[in-house]
């Protein structure tokens, strides 16, 4: 699945509930038909429509010169900044349209929202130029329609904080103004045994700003062959940009596996995992952990993985306060990547806003060769299978940036390595495997160098040795070091589990970590 190529369908338009919606022009101060009535409300009951409604999907066919793009000439297209939405009102917010083709094939119909009525933007080939894609003499349909929208904020007109762009995926930036990982509308039989099932915003509703506000509010209608959906975003942007999300789900069917607040990104390569060794940079990845506050109030750290074939983990808990990928790792000179800054990609966390009940958190792990595919998806996913009828409400926060809302007060996972186990310079008698994990902050800084500081490590099976915690005073923190000697090679994945603990009581988060024994020493 690749971020920017992973829509190959979309869901039927309900054309009946806005055939009447006059176009306006793009531009602020066009003139505007009166537009029609619109609510939250009204979403919510055209996506319950749709639900009840057989799914009919759109034709994908675009004029043959716009379908045969490559990607360099697709992303020469750009959109003319004086055409933007609100280019010539005082508001802090613009948005631009991105044009179809390459791998974006469907049409979303965007609207503006005034005064509680919406008005379609018209598609015209003069908001693009398109002078370096090949496309200068081509004659455009008048009705083409857009592929997506990404937002600019007042404070740097000329680069964009939100995009939305390709099935029901959106991505945001915080301080640092880099892209990464991806959130999503919603994610249907991720990580199942069968094709996975890509919902499509089929169309947005961009509600004009108030003159100095500092939040611009989206709405989205979302159809596919098992759900139709009505969302909101209320979106501020600032140094960790938040988005408030609401999202009403309608199924049409009975769904196996329906992911809540899905999130989207990349693990190549990291410190833990260099199953890919051709490249010459020495990490590649956007997030490098799975963090998640329990119900309960445990905090968990999961690094991720590149495994060699599929992996789904599954943690359960009942009203999550919290999960998210990270990117803890800041340091430049880990990447090495002086073109695309792994290290300023932003991290996103779910915090739900209303009773999400009892499920689990779930993380899949795909295979990938690619640095440009997203091979790491994290959602929630409810204990009760999602049936036909239901109306499904969920609330939750989505804070991009590098500062989050929520932290442990205890030490973190800092790092995570691994390697070949055993006492060094001697013959080993039989094969282990050493795990090497890093602890910062919380009260390790503050710990008297006599402190009984333990690590408390656990293994799904096979056998732990050697455990032992030391501090490391480069990190002013904590070291622990175990080897795993597992009971057979080869086999099902082992599960780890780790803390530090002193006089009975934790000193750290808890570090979780699945790793599968080689066929061979």
């Amino acid at each position: 699945m690749r971020r920017r190529d992973v829509i190959k369908g979309s869901a039927a338009l309900a054309a009946e509930w806005w055939a009447g919606i006059p176009a306006a022009g793009a531009a602020a101060g066009s003139p505007r038909p009166n537009g029609v009535q619109f609510s939250y409300a009204a979403l919510k009951g055209q996506a319950r429509a749709l639900a009840n409604d057989i799914y009919r999907p759109p034709s994908t066919r675009l004029p043959a010169p716009i379908s045969a793009l490559d990607a360099d000439q697709y992303q020469s297209i750009r959109f003319r900044p004086d055409r933007a939405l609100w280019a010539k009102d005082k508001v802090r917010f613009r948005a631009s349209m991105f044009h179809l083709g390459m791998f974006y094939r469907t049409p979303v119909h965007i609207f503006e929202v005034a005064d509680g009525r919406a008005y379609e933007i018209a598609y015209d080939p003069a908001m693009f130029d398109v002078a370096r894609s090949g496309l200068d003499n081509v004659r455009f349909p008048k009705d083409l329609g857009f592929a997506g929208f990404r937002l600019m904020y007042h404070t740097d007109w000329s680069r964009d904080v939100v995009a939305f762009l390709g099935a029901s995926y959106f991505r945001a930036v915080g301080g640092t103004l880099q892209y990464g990982q991806s959130a999503r509308g919603l994610a249907i039989d991720c990580g199942m045994d069968r094709a996975e099932e890509f919902p499509l915003f089929i169309a947005f509703f961009l509600e004009r700003p108030e003159r100095d506000s500092g939040r611009l509010t989206v709405y989205g209608l979302l159809d596919s062959p098992s759900a139709a959906g009505a969302y909101r975003f209320d979106i501020y942007p600032a140094d960790t940009l938040v988005m408030d999300v609401d999202a009403a789900v309608y199924p049409r069917r009975a769904i196996d596996r329906i992911g809540i607040a899905p999130l989207s990104s990349m693990f190549l390569s990291g410190e833990n995992d260099h199953r890919i060794r051709s490249d010459w940079r020495p990490e590649i990845h956007d997030a490098d952990g799975l963090a998640l506050w329990t119900g309960p109030g445990e905090w968990i750290w999961r690094p991720l993985s590149n495994p060699a074939e599929m992996r789904v983990n599954t943690f359960l808990d009942e009203h999550p306060r919290g999960f998210g990928l990270l990117q803890r790792d800041r340091v430049f000179d880990h990447y090495q990547d002086d073109s695309v800054y792994y290290e300023r990609r932003p991290s996103v966390w779910v915090e739900p806003k209303n009773d999400w009940g009892k499920g689990a958190v779930m993380l899949v792990e795909l295979p990938s060769e690619d640095e440009t595919a997203d091979n790491i998806v994290a959602f929630w996913n409810p204990a009760s299978r999602p049936q036909r009828g239901q109306e499904l409400l969920y609330a939750y926060r989505l804070h991009w940036g590098e500062r989050l809302p929520a932290a442990t007060p205890l030490a973190r996972v800092i790092a995570t390595r691994a390697g070949l186990g055993g006492p060094p310079g001697q013959k080993r008698p039989y094969f282990s495997w050493r795990f090497v994990v890093d602890f910062a902050g919380g009260s390790l800084g503050l710990m008297a160098r006599d402190a009984k500081v333990e690590p408390v490590v656990s293994a799904s099976r096979g056998q732990i040795e050697f455990a032992v915690a030391r501090t490391l005073e480069s990190i002013n923190g904590y070291r622990a070091t175990f080897d795993l000697r597992p009971d057979v090679l080869g086999g099902a994945p082992i599960d780890l589990r780790l803390f530090l603990r002193a006089d009975g009581e934790p000193l750290s988060e808890t570090w979780i970590y699945q790793w599968t024994p080689p066929l061979k020493p």
